[in-house]
């Protein structure tokens, strides 16, 4: 089918069905985190060890992208849609009677391999069905998804594991994969069918990724988009320690933090859709991620000279995160312009890229810390950094062709 096969009443009706689809991974990621206590006690391990529950989680996210982006280009997208939902049903229902750790650090893995397809198929859609000039709009509304789903699911995940155990989690979970399932199969047109000419044999798909990054533009702009995430990784992985540690915060001050900050995210994606009538996804990132890199500097010299008080590092956390709002759309359109024919290689491509970038950052924040503040500033200035460089590389590269 070609951009145009769809009335608009279906167009928007795909957009709501993948923002859902989208929300699968966040609420996956966030709303088991309140539990970890409950399950430190239940299965008779400390808390960090339930973490590596999570980094099995991110791991699958990573490889599973991988997988399926040759996968949906071959089968078409809603088939694998559908494979991925009901494993990572099948994984939920295993999450939720795990007699051990082992069995849900697997089990995770397995969740997350199959709601990782959600990831890569949402934006090979919206590549297929919308034209160029409207992609970097659509993906700021499923950018909109992205972000109240972390301000909610721990919300959610806390009162459930309060009143009914954490195993319930699982079950909602699973409820919302099944509703998911269900909303695809008889809501979800074909955007793309089964094309015979993309290969699955080893020596043909890894040439095909080859291809992918031989795509200048495809680079910067993936790799400027998963540094300028990598920093918000970095902000969430520092974050607890600096406001409830350093400052004193309590649970719930810390979690009007991270919402204020959540809602940056939202308010700098739905602006974007604004300014994409005016400029171009180019521009409009170029300086946005001028702006990101401004406060991510200025806010590791604050903090490195000892003159910025907790509402100033707020400022700045807010400024950074309602950067990423116009950031990660407009890039995610561009790095995926110039594809057509591998259009899901080229998606999972770029998710791989954000997860692992993103877990890197995150793991150094980890690696560094020092009891201060320094470790997670230096580290967003270092992203935001990198990706202006990228920015510019992306711009001098449009202006060349």
């Amino acid at each position: 089918m070609t951009q145009h096969s769809f009335s608009r009443k279906t167009l928007n009706k795909i957009v709501l069905i993948l923002g859902a689809i989208t929300a699968l991974g966040p609420f996956s990621i966030d709303m088991y985190l309140p539990g970890f206590p409950a399950m430190a006690r239940d299965l008779e391990v400390s808390t960090s060890d339930i973490g590596l529950s999570l980094t099995s989680f991110f791991i699958g996210i990573s490889v599973g992208q991988l997988i399926y982006g040759p996968l949906i280009d071959r089968y078409g997208r809603k088939p694998l849609i559908l494979i991925g939902l009901a494993l990572y049903l099948i994984a939920s229902i295993g999450c939720s009677i795990a007699p051990s750790l082992n069995w849900l650090i697997f089990l995770r893995l397995v969740q997350a391999l199959g709601g990782c397809v959600g990831m890569v198929a949402s934006r090979a859609i919206v590549r297929d069905v919308f034209p160029i000039s409207e992609t970097a709009k659509t993906f700021s509304i499923l950018m909109l998804v992205m972000g109240i789903a972390p301000i909610i699911a721990p919300t959610i995940g806390g009162m459930i594991s309060a009143q009914f155990g954490w195993r319930f989690i699982f079950y909602i979970l699973t409820a919302m994969a099944l509703i998911l399932l269900l909303l695809v199969y008889f809501g979800l047109p074909e955007s793309k069918g089964p094309d015979k000419s993309i290969s699955l044999h080893p020596g043909k798909i890894f040439p095909a990724y080859v291809k992918v990054l031989e795509t200048k533009s495809f680079l910067t702009y993936t790799f400027s988009g998963s540094l300028s995430m990598a920093g918000m990784f970095a902000y969430i992985a520092g974050s607890p320690f600096v406001f409830m540690k350093l400052h004193g915060f309590s649970e719930s001050a810390y979690g009007w933090v991270f919402g204020a900050n959540a809602l940056g995210l939202i308010l700098g994606s739905q602006l974007n859709r604004f300014a994409l009538t005016k400029w171009s996804s180019s521009r409009i990132s170029m300086v946005a991620s001028t702006v990101q890199t401004i406060a991510a500097v200025a806010l590791c010299a604050g903090c490195m000279a000892g003159i910025l008080p907790v509402q100033g590092i707020i400022f700045f956390l807010v400024v950074f995160m309602t950067c990423l709002g116009f950031i990660g759309p407009n890039t995610s359109a561009l790095s995926l312009e110039p594809f057509t024919h591998n259009a899901g290689s080229a998606s999972a491509l770029m998710g791989a890229f954000q997860m692992i970038i993103g877990a890197l950052i995150s793991g150094l924040v980890s690696h560094f810390h020092n009891g201060t503040v320094m470790p997670m500033v230096v580290l967003m200035a270092v992203c935001a950094v990198g990706g202006l460089v990228m920015q510019a590389g992306g711009l001098a590269i449009r202006k060349r062709s």
